[in-house]
């Protein structure tokens, strides 16, 4: 397959410039399993307008990397006044999280805890499920920051390329209320999925063709699906600075997992702000139960 050809070198040549770019001005204390960093400061709150999703939002973030998982979270999650959505992602093919560190920490920086899986081999979503059940555990531990601070009852999935599979594959797990593939890879089944999917290809994507990405979407007529096409974008795009991946993957999840309407007007109603946006899409399609989703209610 297309798909399957080795990223390795590019993604890792990518993950070693980011490491040593990621390296200044972070504050890091390891143990025997984890390294905590903090990163991102707080954001000015006019950055964060509520139509304005490609800005930082108002949380500043911090990283724990985990054996299995990386978490990017809310940097004040313990003294939050509320519960914090999950969104879990895997990677593409030879890649690890560190690569798509600026999408995670945008998402963190919005009030999301992101746990990614640290796999370089994402499709069968193991480790993406073994993520929601250790954030179950540090949810119920009185020890931990964690602690009654995420929102289980809200957790999405998103991955790019192999990853982008492996959000579908996890999309038949009872505990995801959606997902968000980008440029997925072929081998998953998108009938077993029975929850909204917002399905991103790449226009000049070679690796995963976006004919790829509409035949999950044609096969998805079985729940409210999207499919957009970014303008421009190539398989790589989303990796590094996410770029025009940012706003729309931010909206999605603020729609579905916070129910947020500003943001739910970006994909449904008669006034879907994707669907006119011409300069970031160069497709954008919703199928007939989409059509039936009202603007106001995700």
């Amino acid at each position: 397959m297309l798909w399957r050809r080795n990223l390795f070198a590019p993604l890792a040549a990518l993950a070693l410039a980011l490491t040593a770019s990621a390296g200044a001005g972070t504050a890091a204390a390891a143990t025997d399993t984890t390294v905590v960093a903090a990163a991102s400061p707080v954001a000015s709150p006019a950055a964060s307008a509520a139509d304005d999703f490609g800005s930082p939002g108002p949380y500043a973030t911090a990283v724990e990397v985990g054996a299995i998982t990386t978490l990017y979270y809310p940097r004040d999650i313990a003294d939050s006044d509320r519960r914090h959505p999950v969104i879990v992602w895997g990677n593409g093919t030879g890649g690890v999280p560190l690569v798509y560190r600026d999408l995670m920490l945008h998402w963190a920086s919005q009030g999301f805890v992101v746990a990614a899986a640290n796999t370089p081999m994402s499709n069968l979503g193991i480790s993406m499920r073994a993520s929601i059940d250790m954030l179950t555990g540090r949810n119920a531990d009185r020890g931990s920051i964690f602690f009654d601070r995420v929102d289980l009852e809200h957790i999405g999935a998103s991955g790019h390329s192999q990853g982008g599979a492996a959000a579908i594959v996890v999309g038949s797990d009872p505990r995801i209320d959606t997902v968000l593939p980008i440029q997925p890879g072929p081998l998953a089944n998108i009938n077993a999925v029975r929850v909204p999917a917002l399905l991103l290809a790449g226009q000049r994507d070679s690796i995963v063709f976006p004919a790829l990405v509409k035949a999950f979407y044609n096969a998805a007529d079985h729940i409210p699906a999207l499919y957009g096409e970014v303008r421009g974008a190539d398989h790589f795009t989303v990796v590094g600075d996410p770029g025009p991946f940012a706003a729309p993957t931010t909206a999605w999840f603020r729609a579905q997992l916070m129910g947020d309407r500003t943001a739910g007007a970006q994909f449904f109603g008669p006034g879907c702000g994707i669907c006119t946006d011409t300069a970031t899409w160069s497709d954008v399609r919703r199928n007939s139960l989409a059509l039936n989703v009202p603007a106001a209610t995700p």
